[in-house]
């Protein structure tokens, strides 16, 4: 049952029980409507409270109900909404804990509103490149002023109701409870006050107007234009509330469900829609039930105070875990903990963290030479050099050391976790956790679930990332994992795109405009180009079927490994990070082209996007099909969070399902035919051949 209904005297409660949030869904919209027809037809109730069951009054729209009928059916919201307004009986919302998208609009319709203290008011549809679709831009309008009002709906982030309820004026609460606990106590009697009131007040008859009319709008969309290029919802929703402004209040709401039907279609949307259903999936593991009982961890110990062990290390501090830090010699500590300290006094200066915050973090951080430090720890991490021989090492020292039921982690980035687990004795306690640099910045954790990782770790660590404000996805274990494994595709496509004419510039270009954060050769630059060398020595004895262009290992015989040596791909400026042509590599790169025989072709920005993009494409299909990742919006995840691909597209895989798989595989039988490409690689994987075949899609 996912609407109650309850009388207490002459007052009818109706609460939404449909968790977590209590999203309106079909079920809950009927509960709603048949609990108002019964109020109203119970001659012994005057008044009728909505309110919502255990933390929430409703979090909006039912995710599962995104894009299937159920979602129109009647009642729609819209039509709960009439309903309400049209009760003739008053109706009072006693919101609490989250009152967000639908059901602040469900809130709006009600003749009263009561609100408790630290709930978390929003219109958050925007982040599904919508805009609200059930008034929410043409009544918030009129009880919180349009300014207040536009804002909220344009950045769509929650705003505590006791700072709205603050605002001069503001007409959204009519009564602020004294506390949460007390909220349904004080709703009954505020309905009790208002049972007799006539006529009931609706949000609809209230004024709407912009002292300054055209001219603030026209501010508003400029501010707005310059933070969402690549997203047409923040634009619209400006639209919508200035139809508040100046049309009739009707007409309003046809205009703003036009722009929310528009809205529903364009790319930007859906690709949003994937990712926020993507994200969720992500942290489900089919054979790994939510109620695992997982493991307690109270604190961390990292190996190694470099770059990665101490971006790792402030994830944790940051969420109020204790963190030991284990170096092999002093120096190589101090170092760590002064670039942890500068980065923490960085952003004490420029006020994103408090001196005390500080404080507290750097309190719970603590530094040891010795293994045997790290005995009582839950979970360690390792962050040291990418080579099996070092982690061998490592693990056997951790296997002596930690105690039974610690969990033993890798941050390797494509080793096999399976070999790095046969190093101890509990190899069930052994998982990859994969961060990405900076590691106190970048959201995505890989999660290499290795084939002894008992489910418990796995869930444990799961459970671990989602404290520290990480991704996390998980991935079987293979060379380079999820991210890695395709990222070595999309960087073949572009040496293979430079051997035949293009230059570094252009696909860096062309890949930057498509909405990469940057193109495939600045990347390198800034990851260290030695890293991708190394790689491909390795793969000379273990993969010889692999083919590379030799133009990237002509450049790490020149010593320019990228940024840190001031020389890669392009020139770099001490202390600057602008990348500059370089004239050498231009040279490099016209050599090593005579000693193959090239003759350079005019290459077009459609071919680079199509080669480097649908190379990820192709190894995302072959990963789904071996096991690698559980689904293709795991993938997506991945490349959003990990490797800055465009959000505005969704993805690698929800890009390709856009474009077409049937296009996409056409498009690799072309590229097959192309004497400079590895034909073999643009097989389609069988999974998208079948799935192109059958007019179907990855998600």
């Amino acid at each position: 049952m996912t609407a109650e209904y309850k009388v207490h005297g002459d007052v009818a409660v109706i609460t939404m029980n449909n968790p977590p949030v209590n999203g309106l869904g079909h079920a809950t919209r009927v509960g709603l409507t048949d609990g108002l027809t019964r109020a109203n037809a119970d001659a012994a109730v005057k008044a009728i409270v909505i309110t919502g069951a255990g933390k929430a009054f409703s979090g909006g729209a039912d995710i599962k109900e995104f894009g299937s009928p159920k979602a129109l059916a009647e009642p729609n919201l819209l039509s709960v909404i009439i309903a309400v307004e049209n009760s003739p009986k008053p109706v009072v919302a006693a919101i609490h804990t989250v009152c967000m998208g639908g059901g602040l609009e469900l809130a709006l319709g009600c003749h009263y509103r009561i609100a408790a203290p630290g709930t978390n008011v929003a219109l958050p549809e925007v982040k599904l490149g919508l805009i609200p679709g059930a008034g929410g831009t043409q009544r918030l309008p009129r009880v919180l002023g349009v300014e207040t009002a536009l804002n909220m709906i344009v950045s769509g982030e929650p705003v505590k109701s006791e700072m709205l309820a603050s605002l001069p004026g503001q007409k959204l609460f009519d009564k602020m409870a004294a506390a949460p606990e007390s909220l349904a106590e004080e709703a009954l009697a505020y309905a009790r006050s208002v049972a007799d009131a006539r006529p009931l007040p609706l949000v609809r008859n209230m004024p709407c107007k912009h002292p300054l009319g055209d001219a603030y709008f026209q501010f508003a969309r400029n501010m707005v234009k310059g933070m969402a290029k690549n997203f047409p919802a923040p634009a619209k929703c400006v639209d919508a509330v200035e139809s508040a402004t100046k049309k009739k209040f009707d007409e309003g709401m046809a205009y703003e469900r036009e722009i929310f039907t528009a809205l529903m279609f364009t790319p930007e949307s859906r690709a949003l829609r994937h990712l926020f259903v993507a994200e969720r999936a992500a942290s489900k593991i089919p054979d790994v039930p939510e109620d695992t009982v997982k493991r307690e961890i109270k604190s961390v110990a990292v190996i190694g105070a470099g770059t990665m062990g101490g971006g790792i290390s402030m994830n944790f501090l940051n969420a109020g875990i204790p963190v030991k830090i284990l170096e092999m010699k002093q120096e190589a500590l101090d170092k760590g903990l002064a670039i942890i300290r500068k980065n923490y006094e960085s952003q004490v200066k420029r006020g994103k963290l408090k001196q005390d915050k500080y404080d507290q973090r750097m309190a719970l951080l603590s530094t040891t030479l010795s293994y045997d430090e790290l005995k009582d720890a839950d979970l360690v991490i390792e962050a040291v050099f990418e080579e099996l021989g070092v982690k061998e090492k490592v693990f056997k020292e951790l296997d002596r050391v930690m105690k039974p039921g610690a969990i033993l982690a890798s941050n390797t980035s494509t080793l096999d976790v399976d070999k790095i687990a046969a190093f101890t004795k509990r190899p069930q306690d052994v998982v990859g956790m994969h961060f990405f640099s900076p590691a106190n910045v970048m959201k995505l954790l890989e999660v290499v679930r290795g084939k002894e990782t008992a489910k418990d770790v796995l869930a444990t660590v799961m459970a671990i990332g989602k404290k520290i404000k990480k991704t996390a996805v998980v991935s079987g274990v293979c060379d380079g994992f999820i991210g890695n494994r395709m990222i070595e595709q999309y960087s073949r496509q572009a040496g293979f795109l430079v051997d035949e004419g293009a230059t570094p510039q252009q696909v860096d270009k062309a890949m930057e405009k498509f909405g990469m954060a940057m193109g495939p050769f600045r990347m390198g630059d800034l990851a260290g180009n030695d890293i991708g060398w190394a790689i491909r020595k390795r793969r000379a004895t273990e993969r010889a079927d692999m083919k590379y262009s030799r133009t990237a290992d002509k450049l790490c015989e020149l010593g320019r490994f990228g940024q840190k040596t001031g020389a890669g791909w392009y020139d770099y400026e001490a202390g600057k990070r602008d990348a500059i042509p370089s004239a050498l590599v231009e040279k490099m790169i016209e050599d090593h082209r005579k000693e193959l025989g090239i003759t350079p072709r005019k290459i077009s920005d459609d071919e680079i996007v199509q080669r480097l993009v649908f190379a990820l494409v192709n190894e995302g299909a072959r990963i789904v099909e071996d096991g690698i990742a559980s689904r293709a919006s795991d993938i997506d995840m991945v490349y959003l969070t990990g490797y800055g691909f465009p959000m505005h597209r969704g993805g690698p895989m929800m890009y390709a399902d856009q474009v077409g798989l049937f296009n996409v595989a056409q498009a690799m039988k072309r590229f097959q035919q192309n004497p400079r490409d590895d034909a073999a690689f643009w097989e389609p994987a069988p999974l998208l051949a079948k799935l192109a075949a059958e007019s179907k899609t990855f998600s």
